[in-house]
């Protein structure tokens, strides 16, 4: 049985009831050696085609491994495939987990976009060669999922925050929870320029989250004050045009977040986080940031 929660009157558990799950101590990483703008797919895009600087990605995209280096992290390299200039966003075709026993198990995704969906194929490579097993939605009942862009674990714990509306559906979390017995938290996006939950929410720990309000229905903003301690809200500059809540926390401690977002990360030091800025304006160019690109693993 499926158990989905898309209003606050649903919530009738805590954070603290969720059963935990380890944190991963590993990630992902496509290097961007194929990573351009090609196409619009997001508002993003729009004006940006062949304008990225291939260099400068490389050398943001090195700069960004090397933080999560420093922070303990081994991370994982993929190489990129010619003509899928967006597997460098390695967030989006898959969700991986643990098993309640344990077992290293991996969802992969459909992908929205056409240009898309061969990238699924090369990163489940890696996940076949890593002792994960592996599951697919069916395809006839549902029509989108964009993995962990949408489908977000709160820190340490196994529960999974949904986003739809753009690029994954409705339908695909109902099928989730189902399969595997997760509870899902459901948020309808209503922005094109946050399309995909992981830019306007960012689970921190299991108290704190990171947010762009304008992003949700007035419910989903409930929803999220009611299950979190603290909500730190981005403004208008550094959540729409900096894309802070594209951070990501892999640890509970330490926030890897674009460079410039002073007022969030005054909130996150305040709070005992630790701050480590880094660049991603060739990225953002394609309406990614630190948080695409990367993929948490076991």
């Amino acid at each position: 049985m499926s158990k989905i929660y898309t209003s606050a009157d649903q919530i009738d558990f805590t954070l603290a009831e969720i059963s935990n799950m380890p944190l991963p101590e590993s990630l992902l990483m496509v290097e961007p050696t194929y990573f351009s703008v090609d196409y619009v797919i997001n508002p993003h895009m729009q004006g940006n085609i062949g304008k990225v600087d291939k260099q400068k990605a490389m050398n943001e995209w090195n700069s960004i491994k090397k933080v999560y280096e420093s922070a303990g992290l081994t991370v994982h390299p993929i190489s990129g495939a010619k003509g899928l200039p967006d597997m460098v966003f390695c967030a989006n075709q898959s969700l991986p987990f643990l098993s309640e026993d344990g077992k290293k198990e991996v969802l992969m995704s459909i992908m929205h976009s056409d240009m898309r969906k061969e990238e699924v194929g090369f990163i489940q490579k890696w996940y076949e060669s890593n002792g994960y097993t592996i599951h697919q939605l069916d395809a006839k009942k549902v029509t989108d999922f964009e993995g962990m862009g949408d489908a977000i674990w709160i820190n340490g714990k196994r529960i999974l925050f949904g986003g739809y509306g753009y690029r994954s559906s409705l339908s695909a979390y109902d099928a989730v929870s189902e399969k595997f017995g997760i509870p899902i938290v459901g948020f309808e996006l209503i922005t094109e320029d946050f399309y995909h939950l992981d830019t306007c929410f960012c689970s921190l720990n299991s108290d704190t989250v990171l947010i762009y309000a304008p992003a949700f229905k007035p419910e989903g903003v409930t929803i999220i004050k009611k299950l979190f301690k603290n909500v730190i809200e981005a403004n208008r500059y550094e959540g729409a045009e900096l894309f802070a809540c594209n951070a990501t926390c892999p640890d509970g401690k330490n926030v890897v977040i674009q460079k410039g977002c002073v007022e969030v990360n005054a909130e996150l030091e305040k709070l005992g986080f630790v701050v480590h800025e880094v660049e991603t304006e060739e990225f953002l160019k394609s309406g990614g940031s630190v948080f695409c690109m990367k993929m948490m693993v076991w």
